[in-house]
């Protein structure tokens, strides 16, 4: 199957535009070591009003709803310890934050991070967070079913553009733990 590229107007490798990147992301496409090459992460240029799934999908086209994961933070509470991690489900699911994610942090209680905590901890902005990127020692948490696609479109630490990235990718990236029914 062949990525979505079609119908973006600006879709660049990765490694040609780091400027157009946050910094934490920008630095680890740059030191980027996963056997799927650098430069098949592609960039692609969207107005930031469009960040938000549904708008995305809105503009470019429906289709685009099955190649695209949302990253969002959740934070782990066992006795005064807060352990943040990152999930990647697909956009037509939910993250399972009460079991898997629980679960998988061994934590007592697991809810979502506050905007300030996911933005000040990561370096990249609400709507736009990326798992690419992200501090080292973060577990990122990443369904199944994300791995499985060819390509997937996720947040590029900015709300302007998006990153289209092969699905196996999200297995190598630092600290990745892939779960079944982490998105239900």
């Amino acid at each position: 199957m062949r990525a979505p590229l079609g119908d973006f107007d600006h879709a660049t490798p990765a490694p040609d535009c780091l400027d157009e990147l946050t910094p934490p992301v920008a630095d680890a496409v740059r030191h980027w070591s996963g056997s799927v090459p650098a430069d098949q992460i592609v960039y692609v240029d969207t107005e930031p009003e469009w960040a938000d799934t549904a708008v995305f999908v809105e503009h470019y086209g429906r289709e685009l709803l099955d190649w695209s994961a949302n990253c969002v933070v959740a934070a782990g509470r066992r006795g005064g310890v807060t352990t943040l991690a990152a999930c990647v489900v697909l956009s037509t699911a939910r993250v399972d934050v009460n079991g898997a994610v629980r679960r998988e942090l061994g934590a007592r209680k697991a809810s979502f991070a506050p905007m300030e905590v996911a933005t000040g901890e990561t370096g990249m902005e609400y709507g736009g967070i990326t798992p690419i990127g992200l501090p080292g020692d973060w577990p990122v948490l990443v369904d199944s079913a994300v791995v499985d696609l060819p390509y997937v479109l996720v947040g590029s630490g900015r709300r302007r553009g998006k990153l289209l990235v092969p699905g196996k990718a999200f297995a190598e990236v630092a600290n990745a733990v892939v779960l079944e029914g982490l998105g239900v």
